[in-house]
């Protein structure tokens, strides 16, 4: 009792004593905002460092949302309950609540708010700390960020507030309504942002990673490609909506990348094997590492993709991002084109030393993992029906795009396992594939044509290096004029070329919404996919639930949780 008095006693006094004259010792652990807003140097890194500061559950690449949701694969792993994303495949039971919705728009929002802080710390410092030129440069640089992190607000959500760096200096962000612009308003802020940024940077960074003029180029041409379909909606979007001067504009910054250093990669495969990144065909990628390459522990891996390991090829391959079956029969040629009518009538797939008159596009090789050939070109880890973890639900399809060889070893091996392979943000073909599709509605069919024939040939002349033990299999050929008589027909045959070429690269149900067939497309994908059958196990009858509405599905629910963090602020989307 004494000693607790007297610890009462000294303490009284130290307080007594602290009233008079505080110690003035900063924090710990705590970034001082004067100290880090005069380094902007270190505030555009920060920016940076948000390109691949994501997770599984919050994936910045968006494969769940533009390859799960579509047509061209299912979502996979243990069952339907593992994670949140079968709602996104099935659209009927999408509902704000998904808690995968609401981690993706917050940890947007935390990317777009570095973006600011950089912005304020270059308006402040950046001219006496860097130069007027490299402040300059550093200033278009983030602005490139922003309008990249909006863009995928923009893709996911449609209305979304817009939160600037005026915002940070007010503390207004907490009053900005996602109804103060229009969806086409925000498409021209975001352009402003692309534009500010293809004015000042250098057509080559001084450093590698770093973002650039011919990057901006084809941001700009991507935002004017989707505005010039519509506004996203079905009733309201499509051939009928057709925007000439904004494909007029897709031409003008598509000529830009056209005309750059960059070009096609002679081999397809070479795409997508670690040891090729920042290639001749990487526009513009988020960059990532093996922990043996920078001396870290973890690495800088792409912990999006985490899941999407092979079953049973690494030790922690989650076997999520199946492929469907409808892609793999889209890859059938006949005469070495496109079964465009015909393609999903039968189920067919290549079995290694079982001879076929069915041929295929060589690029499904690059794509799809299919038991009985060699997993990532390696033959020493030939992929088997042990390779998929749960054969009655989603099939014996793996994803190859996404992981590098099995032989060259997981970045980080643990109860996680993730792959130092970097995200193309764009890639040459695709920003080719967005030029052609704006020639064709311009009636510039046979500029169209040459583009896409030019991607075909890359892709036969991608069998002999990496893909042999196919060969038997693969036939293509180029597009007679007469495929490119009519603008009809020729924008299917650009269709048809998006999904082969980037297929599995998380953007086909994004391309499906711009067309104007995401309903027609998807709701007929239910019917047949729900019934296919591989070697006697039929898989994805959960199909038979699914159901797309146009006039709601085309863009994802405001989440729940941002709905009520200031309740009232925001107003939710069409008929969610």
């Amino acid at each position: 009792m004494k000693i607790t008095k007297i610890l009462i006693a000294a303490a009284v006094s130290i307080l007594a004593v602290s009233c008079e004259g505080f110690i003035d010792v900063p924090p710990q652990g705590v970034i001082d905002d004067q100290l880090a807003n005069s380094n902007p140097e270190a505030m555009v890194t920060s920016a940076y460092s948000m390109l691949g500061n994501c997770w599984y559950n919050y994936p910045f690449n968006l494969w769940p949302y533009g390859d799960l949701a579509s047509d061209d694969c299912l979502k996979g792993g243990s069952g339907t309950t593992d994670t949140g994303y079968h709602d996104v495949e099935v659209w009927s039971t999408l509902t704000s609540t998904r808690g995968e919705l609401d981690e993706l728009w917050y940890r947007l929002y935390c990317a777009i708010s570095r973006c600011n802080r950089a912005i304020i710390s270059l308006n402040d410092y950046g001219v006496s700390e860097l130069g007027e030129e490299t402040a300059a440069i550093r200033m278009g640089e983030v602005k490139f960020l922003r309008g990249h992190f909006y863009f995928k607000l923009l893709t996911m959500f449609r209305q979304i507030p817009w939160i600037t760096e005026d915002a940070v200096l007010n503390g207004t962000h907490e009053s900005i309504s996602n109804v103060e612009f229009t969806y086409q308003e925000l498409f021209e802020k975001v352009i402003k942002d692309f534009e500010d940024a293809y004015n000042v940077l250098p057509e080559t960074p001084a450093d590698g990673g770093r973002t650039h003029k011919v990057a901006a180029a084809a941001y700009l041409a991507k935002c004017y490609l989707t505005l010039a379909w519509g506004d996203g909606y079905e009733a309201t979007n499509g051939v009928g909506f057709i925007n000439k001067a904004y494909m007029e504009k897709v031409v003008e910054y598509t000529e830009v990348v056209k005309s750059s250093r960059f070009g096609y990669m002679a081999d397809f495969g070479d795409l997508f094997l670690p040891e090729y990144k920042n290639n001749v065909e990487s526009i513009f990628a988020v960059q990532t590492s093996d922990y043996a390459d920078d001396n870290t522990e973890f690495g800088r891996a792409n912990w999006s993709n985490m899941l999407n390991g092979c079953w049973g090829m690494w030790s922690c391959g989650w076997d999520f991002h199946k492929p469907s079956q409808n892609l793999v029969n889209a890859f059938k040629t006949k005469d070495g084109l496109p079964m465009f009518n015909d393609y999903n009538n039968e189920i067919a797939y290549p079995v290694s030393g079982v001879a076929s008159a069915q041929k295929y596009d060589p690029r499904l090789f690059h794509t799809v993992a299919m038991p009985s050939f060699p997993y990532k070109y390696e033959a020493q880890y030939t992929m088997t029906k042990d390779n998929s973890r749960n054969p009655s639900t989603y099939g014996y399809y793996s994803s190859l795009k996404d992981v590098p060889q099995r032989s060259k070893g997981e970045t980080y091996n643990g109860s996680w396992q993730a792959f130092a392979m970097s995200d193309y943000v764009f890639r040459f073909a695709d920003v080719m594939l967005m030029r052609a599709e704006a020639l064709i509605e311009l009636d510039r069919l046979s500029e169209a044509r040459d583009i896409i024939n030019d991607i075909r040939s890359r892709a036969a002349a991608s069998v002999n290096k990496h893909i042999g033990y196919a060969a038997e299999f693969c036939e293509i050929a180029q597009y007679p004029a007469t495929y490119f008589a009519t603008k009809e027909q020729a924008r299917e045959c650009l269709q048809w070329e998006r999904r082969l070429e980037l297929a599995m690269e998380n953007g086909r149900y994004f391309d499906l919404r711009r067309w104007g067939i995401a309903s027609k497309t998807l709701n007929a994908f239910f019917q047949t996919e729900k019934d296919v059958t591989y070697e006697g196990q039929t898989y994805a009858q959960y199909y038979s639930d699914a159901y797309y509405t146009p006039g709601k599905n085309e863009f994802y629910p405001i989440p729940y949780n941002q709905l009520y963090y200031v309740p009232g602020l925001y107003t939710q989307n069409a008929n969610y």
